[in-house]
């Protein structure tokens, strides 16, 4: 009930669809800069944007987790998907420092961010996963519910 009730709930639901469009873009590009070797900066540039937008997903889901579980982080309703999460947040900060403090050469800042982008999906994943469930045992919840009423054993 929270959860639904949360304006931090829409914010997510935004953003998350979002964030896959960003990565989706992105990914595009790293994978022809690795296979043709043009579009470097395009590259680069959209790996920072899909950062960025983490960033601000991660931010605000932590928002929302302190709403809806009174924790902001590693509340036991998510806590695999925090801790994994923490590995994409640590991936994803990797290459930016390996970015501006020039560790890696262009290849191997996109092979970098293709870490970040495989942990990111297994993330978002596990994410769906979670919510879909949430969403079924509500649902089934709700269908018990209206066949006790329907049976005359709802207080």
């Amino acid at each position: 009930m929270r959860r639904d009730q949360s304006a931090w709930t829409l914010v997510q639901g935004v953003l998350a669809p979002v964030q896959f469009a960003v990565f989706l873009v992105s990914l595009g590009l790293v994978v022809r800069f690795l296979a043709t070797g043009s579009g470097e900066q395009a590259a680069v540039a959209s790996v920072v944007v899909k950062t960025m937008v983490l960033y601000t997903i991660m931010i605000t889901g932590s928002i929302w987790e302190k709403v809806v579980f009174g924790k902001y982080l590693f509340a036991d309703a998510f806590f695999w998907e925090d801790v994994f999460s923490m590995l994409v947040l640590a991936l994803h900060t990797a290459y930016l420092a390996a970015l501006f403090l020039g560790l890696l050469d262009p290849d191997g800042l996109m092979l970098l961010a293709l870490a970040a982008y495989a942990a990111y999906v297994i993330n978002a994943t596990q994410f769906v996963l979670k919510l879909r469930a949430a969403r079924l045992q509500v649902s089934s919840a709700a269908e018990f519910g209206a066949a006790d009423a329907r049976a005359g054993l709802a207080p």
